[in-house]
């Protein structure tokens, strides 16, 4: 998912906003005792993330993929006061790992945890979203997205990442690659749904923000 040099990354990382102490802890952390680490947002992208949230003020949002927690308190810093944040996954070893930073942060009783498949637990929630991050399994980001759509406030961001998959969207398709086959359709669906417009960034491993109309 590298796309620049790695001195070109740390300069940007240097020239952007500092990490929090409670987010280096939980980097570390994650590092220390999770399997994959790589699929941590990071400094760099959780302050884009964090910056997207603050510009947008949201009440409510929707994570669907929260491995251990980082995007998620990124997210929660542009939260209002009142606001409430929804986290999806369906690692249960990783529920109390996830409480456990979230409770350190000023946001832990603003934020709820739901454990299962998010194709099941989306159309039970009785609320409307201003910010939406898909972090989840590629073959579902079609399904995620006519989900999520109806739930939208108007002027609402959906946030979708990995959307270049480490560059396999310009490469010949394998036919049993479902993921990329996925990810390809869906970078078409959201480049011409008349439901949002969209611009795709090209930051660590692509993130797309699209805007309800």
């Amino acid at each position: 998912m590298h796309f620049i040099s790695q001195d070109l990354e740390d300069y940007i990382e240097q020239h952007s906003g500092k990490e929090p102490e409670l987010l280096a802890a939980l980097n570390r952390e994650t590092y220390q005792k999770i399997l994959l680490p790589r699929m941590l947002s990071g400094h760099f992208q959780g302050r884009v993330l964090s910056m997207l949230s603050k510009l947008i003020r949201p009440i409510n949002i929707l994570e669907i993929g929260t491995f251990t927690g980082y995007s998620a308190l990124c997210l929660c810093e542009g939260m209002q006061e009142n606001g409430i944040l929804h986290t999806i996954d369906i690692k249960e070893e990783l529920v109390d790992f996830q409480r456990k930073h979230f409770d350190k942060s000023p946001w832990g009783k603003q934020i709820v945890q739901h454990l299962g498949e998010a194709i099941e637990i989306i159309p039970n929630l009785d609320v409307t979203f201003d910010l939406v991050f898909i972090d989840a399994d590629k073959e579902n980001y079609i399904n995620y997205f006519e989900l999520i759509v109806p739930k939208m406030n108007k002027g609402g961001v959906i946030l979708s990442d990995n959307v270049l998959w480490s560059g396999k969207v310009l490469e010949p398709l394998n036919p049993k690659d479902i993921s990329t086959k996925v990810l390809l359709d869906y970078n078409n669906l959201l480049i011409n749904d008349p439901r949002v417009e969209t611009v795709l960034l090209p930051i660590r491993d692509g993130l797309t923000v699209s805007r309800v109309l």
